[in-house]
């Protein structure tokens, strides 16, 4: 059960879990209306409360006179030794509402959890047992800094939609925004988000208006630790607040689905590996899958393969076996590709019959078919991670990749934009910079290609496959030289790879593309 709370204001006490208020310890009977208004008013302290929002959470939203909402508040005026004239505790704001001004202490059961006005978590929940120990988060109304003036609404907007956003990654625990906008103290310690909410996460932010601009700060902490996991500044006009909302909310979603598991695996690495539970191999698997090499591959399988068996329902761990299962047809580390990409659409589909609305697992089964050549095919899997998951960058820069070898490059390069753009430090960065230099040699962009190939085929965890595309690349833009210096590096770390390979793994649909690429590669002695 969360923490009892309770808001102290002078001699009062308002005990939400009791739905009392106590003057001095004593019970001071009030209207159950007149306590939801009050109950509304301290939570809220922080701002003006309109008159729309009391009659939309006192009465439900039906229909009442202003002489009715004027009474309720005279009547949790006199409950507080108040009036209209004094208002130490409740003040009128002529025509706009009304806001509680008093300062409040919220109380946990275990202390004073900090001085604010306003704000409480809920009280007297459960938190539901989890049988593979998912990461859990709360996203904090966002702080004002200065005066926001007509743009203070921000401040709960945007947190709101990030946590609309957060809650369709299945793999996330999101506290519902009625328990953390609760939480409205200005400099509250992390750990005490932990202990009242039960997560391991949470997210809190800035907004700070000056003249003509606006910025919005974010920092995500470790609830169990109280140290900063990633921070972000994000400034623009003010003028253009609604493509900067929509920036930091999809940058905000892409580096959490990279940041979290990455810190999980950092903390799991700390464990004694018998110890491990199925969330706690699963993210160290990760770690390893995204090495692309032969034996982090087989490091990353054997720990999805831990996950499963210590939790059968685990649907990210299945996704995670159809990963490396891709890995190993698409990069060849076996003598049966055949098999291996069986393996992948299987995994892929049993993911799918245990958790059918993960954009990971919809990613893997699209991923699936390309390694039969069926692009069309893995269109409407894709196409479903990203609905899912409308900032998941895996699944945009994979749309991206597909369309820009099925004849859609100029679709295919803006999406892989938006993917390098949402998630700048991910680890299929090098993948995306490949894709887009396949956009631009099927547009017949040779050059744009050769740059953008090169900077994939230099970036961290490039596979060997990317310099075969540099390879290609320089050859079509003119430059012999570097183009044979790429086929040599290829050569260099497998020997045995030829244009089939290059067709089987980049099945370019588009006849007149693929015979001009297919010339380069026999010119490079492939």
């Amino acid at each position: 059960m969360l923490a009892p709370v309770t808001h102290r204001f002078g001699r009062f006490e308002l005990d939400l879990a009791r739905a009392e208020l106590r003057a001095d310890g004593t019970a001071q009977p009030l209207e159950p209306q007149v306590f939801a208004l009050l109950a509304l008013l301290v939570e809220n302290g922080d701002r003006l409360v309109a008159k729309d929002e009391i009659v939309e959470k006192v009465w439900d939203g039906r229909i009442v006179s202003d002489s009715a909402i004027t009474s309720r508040i005279k009547s949790a005026r006199r409950a507080l030794g108040d009036d209209g004239k004094a208002q130490r505790f409740i003040k009128t704001v002529h025509r706009r509402g009304v806001r509680f001004v008093a300062p409040v202490t919220v109380v946990s059961g275990a202390g004073p959890l900090a001085v604010a006005v306003g704000g409480a978590p809920d009280t007297g929940v459960a938190v539901p047992a989890d049988p593979i120990a998912r990461p859990s988060i709360a996203v904090l109304p966002f702080q004002l800094v200065g005066p926001a003036g007509p743009w203070a609404a921000i401040g709960e907007a945007l947190p709101h939609e990030l946590i609309a956003e957060l809650s369709r990654l299945r793999w996330l625990l999101v506290t519902a925004r009625g328990s953390s906008f609760r939480l409205r103290a200005p400099d509250l310690d992390p750990t005490e988000v932990g202990r009242l909410l039960g997560v391991r996460y949470c997210l809190t932010g800035t907004v700070e208006t000056s003249g003509a601009r606006l910025t919005v700060t974010t920092t995500l902490s470790d609830t169990r630790r109280a140290n900063v996991v990633w921070a972000e500044r994000f400034a623009g006009a003010i003028d253009d607040v609604h493509r900067m909302r929509d920036d930091i909310r999809g940058r905000v979603l892409a580096e959490l689905e990279i940041r979290i598991p990455s810190h999980e695996a950092a903390l799991a690495r700390l464990a004694v590996p018998d110890d491990l539970d199925a969330w706690a191999a699963f993210h160290l698997g990760l770690q390893h899958m995204y090495r692309f090499n032969r034996h982090d591959n087989a490091a990353a399988r054997a720990l999805f393969e831990r996950a499963v068996a210590r939790e059968p329902g685990f649907a990210r761990a299945h996704a995670g076996l159809s990963f490396v299962h891709f890995q190993s047809a698409f990069l060849r580390y076996t003598d049966d590709p055949a098999g291996e990409a069986a393996s992948a659409r299987r995994c892929a589909e049993r993911g799918l019959e245990l958790d059918a609305l993960d954009p990971f697992v919809n990613f893997t089964m699209g991923r699936s078919f390309w390694l039969v050549g069926d692009l069309d095919g893995s269109f409407a899997w894709l196409d479903r991670a990203t609905a899912i998951s409308p900032s998941y960058a895996h699944g945009i820069y994979a749309r991206a990749w597909t369309e820009s070898l099925a004849g859609r490059a100029a679709e295919g390069r803006e999406h892989v934009d938006l993917a390098m753009r949402l998630s700048p430090l991910d680890p299929l960065y090098y993948a995306m910079l490949g894709t887009r230099a396949l956009a631009h040699l099927a547009m017949g962009e040779d050059a744009e290609a050769a740059g953008w190939a090169e900077r994939a085929a230099r970036s961290p965890g490039a596979h060997v496959l990317i310099a075969m595309i540099a390879a290609v690349a320089t050859a079509l833009g003119g430059d012999d030289a570097r183009a044979a210096a790429w086929a040599a590096n290829v050569r260099a770390r497998n020997p045995t790879l030829g244009r089939e390979d290059f067709f089987r793994s980049f099945p370019m649909q588009p006849p007149a593309h693929r015979r001009r690429v297919a010339k380069a590669l026999a010119r490079l002695g492939f």
